[in-house]
């Protein structure tokens, strides 16, 4: 066992060498986890030797333990239930159906092809099912996807972390004293989870109790509340691990839900400091279990160890994706993202690392090394290639959308709103009254409940990422001074304010802001049914049977070609009406000569503009 300085000194060491991992992840907007297993390896035996089985002496177990409590509360922490009605049915899918055909499909691959005995195959089946926070959050805050997709990804990293952890556990208390018999498997495990439910939601209660009704000291009441919320997870995964062991994962996930979604006071301190914690542990717990690996081990599985991996990442994966998403909103590139971005984290590599200690124990080293082996290959080829390419495979796949953020949520704003996600784009309305809220979250819209004045509410809503930022209150104080802070805070590409005083424009217009009055909408409105009905019978279907898109030409097949040239190319039932070159539109004729950088507008029915889109700028997909 290391000294207490050597110790010390070790763990400072590796927590520095975790930030330094944070700050490469923002700067190269690469998921963190990649350069932190990097660094565990470069760190462990197989190459500098800094790190090794012995560094920790026997509290490696019980570090792993807390640190994984806090890792799975700040992730439960982070899950509204409001989020969550963004995808229900998949969501319930991918944690049941899903879960189901990873573990027996993943149980049958490494029995077959790595000749292992079907219950540590088993066991290595229900480790593998956990994706967990600890991976999908950092590649969700490079990859800014849809709400409704993040929430599937999140909501199935947190649940599957409790259910594979608890699961791992029983299957190895059957190996460990031969129980064979399913009902008492299964009263194993539901002891397991009874208790970290039970557990979690007395912790929860004393929590939100304290937080709200005791007198936290006013002074430090922030503080306080940071340290009581964290103590609690602690309290919460130590209390229900005591009384059935792997329990407290249930528990700490159980208790951060609660609390997530209760309206506790100091909710913004104690998500920043939870983030804080939760990357200091984070980074040692990857780099510490990383660095303990063995590349025998690898080399020991041999061809069968490649194909168990490609298995599982390639067919398995897509194949419980595809089936628990069909019939949802999901579009067949998000269901081809969520397939291949799917890498396996803490949970399987904590509990295989301490259950291979165990079969050593007990002299049975072949299933140690196969556990070990299989589970950390898995671990390094899922998160060097999906979590290192997660942002290229979005790309690809054309799955970034563009995000708006609306403030307001009245019946501009929803109407706005619902135009908008109609063609797929990413939108999140800001409304701080409760009536408004509901009405958006029964539409089936994204709402985050707060004040769009405030710059704090603003940037949880996502408006670092957002390309468009649109205020449609009816106040013209308050829109003013949205785009006043929009523009000065997060600097998105445009800002559209609703401005209801035609004498207001010019306050917002000398900011750089877009702004639309309603009175001259509205009379506009007005004219063209009087002057052109037809053309505003058609507008108005915009989004159901008609489109009108713009986009950048960058297809080699447009530039230098006139509209005459193109026309034949294009879909039926659709046409160029407008080009934008230098700030200036005309409708073009026939000797129109398109240039690389032209922005065009498509007017048809939206099958056929949709093939236009990419026919005219084919590197969006």
């Amino acid at each position: 066992m290391a000294g207490g300085g050597n110790l010390i000194t070790l763990v400072a060491a590796l927590i520095g060498v975790g930030v330094v991992a944070q700050i490469l992840s923002d700067r190269f907007r690469i998921p963190s986890v990649v350069f932190l297993l990097a660094s565990g390896v470069i760190l462990g035996p197989e190459v500098l030797g800094v790190v090794g089985p012995d560094s920790f002496g026997n509290a490696l177990s019980a570090i792993v333990g807390l640190s994984v409590a806090i890792i799975v509360f700040e992730g439960a922490f982070h899950l509204r239930i409001d989020r969550l009605r963004q995808a229900p049915t998949a969501t319930v899918k991918l944690v049941t159906v899903g879960a189901v055909i990873a573990f027996v499909g993943t149980t049958v691959v490494v029995h077959y092809a790595l000749g292992a005995e079907w219950a540590v195959a088993a066991l290595i089946g229900a480790l593998l099912v956990a994706t967990g926070p600890t991976v999908i959050t950092p590649i969700l805050e490079v990859v800014p996807v849809r709400s409704r997709v993040g929430a599937a990804l999140e909501t199935e990293g947190i649940v599957n972390d409790v259910t594979a952890a608890i699961l791992a556990v029983v299957i190895f208390e059957a190996i460990s004293q031969d129980v064979r018999a399913p009902g008492e498997l299964f009263a194993l495990f539901t002891e397991r989870l009874g208790t970290g439910i039970v557990v979690g939601l007395a912790v929860a209660a004393v929590v939100f109790y304290a937080l709200r009704y005791v007198d936290l000291s006013p002074g430090n009441a922030p503080q306080n509340a940071r340290l009581l919320v964290l103590g609690g997870a602690l309290v919460a995964y130590g209390a229900a691990d005591a009384v059935a062991t792997e329990a407290g994962i249930a528990a700490v996930a159980t208790a951060g839900i609660l609390l997530g979604n209760a309206d506790v006071p100091y909710e913004e301190e104690i998500t920043d400091f939870k983030g804080d914690v939760t990357l200091i542990v984070l980074s040692f717990v990857f780099i510490a279990l990383a660095a303990l690996l063995q590349f025998e081990y690898l080399l020991g599985l041999g061809l069968g160890g490649l194909i168990v991996a490609a298995v599982v990442a390639v067919l398995l994966r897509p194949l419980l994706v595809f089936v628990s998403t069909q019939g949802d909103r999901f579009t067949r590139e998000e269901r081809l993202f969520m397939s291949f971005v799917g890498p396996r984290g803490i949970i399987p590599a904590s509990v295989a690392t301490l259950f291979a200690v165990e079969f050593r124990a007990e002299g049975m080293p072949e299933a140690a090394s196969i556990l070990v082996g299989t589970v950390f290959l898995v671990i390094f080829l899922t998160v060097a290639l999906e979590a290192g390419f997660a942002r290229q495979i979005a790309e690809f796949l054309d799955v970034i959308p563009m995000r708006v953020i609306i403030i307001g949520a009245g019946n501009v704003g929803r109407t706005l709103a619902r135009r908008l996600e109609g063609r797929g784009e990413n939108v999140v309305l800001i409304e701080r009254d409760v009536n408004n809220v509901e009405k958006a979250r029964n539409a089936g819209l994204t709402v985050h409940h707060g004040d769009g004045t405030d710059t704090e509410v603003l940037r949880s809503a996502g408006a670092e990422n957002a390309k468009i930022v649109a205020t449609t209150t009816g106040d013209d104080d308050v829109n003013l001074l949205v785009a006043q802070l929009a523009e000065s805070k997060f600097s998105p590409e445009t800002i559209l304010a609703r401005v209801n005083n035609p004498d207001n424009v010019d306050a917002f217009e000398d900011l750089g802001v877009r702004a639309i009055s309603s009175v001259d909408a509205t009379a506009m409105a007005f004219d063209d049914y009087i002057e052109r009905p037809s053309l505003v019978n058609w507008m108005s279907a915009i989004g159901h049977e008609g489109e009108v898109q713009e986009i950048e030409v960058t297809s080699d097949e447009l530039v230098g070609k006139t509209i005459a040239d193109i026309g034949p190319k294009l879909p039926p039932r659709c046409l160029i009406a407008l080009v934008s070159r230098d700030g200036e539109t005309i409708v073009p004729d026939g000797g129109c000569t398109l240039e690389r950088g032209d922005r065009i507008t498509f007017i048809g029915d939206n099958e056929s503009v949709a093939e236009a889109l990419d026919f005219a700028h084919p590197s969006k997909n």
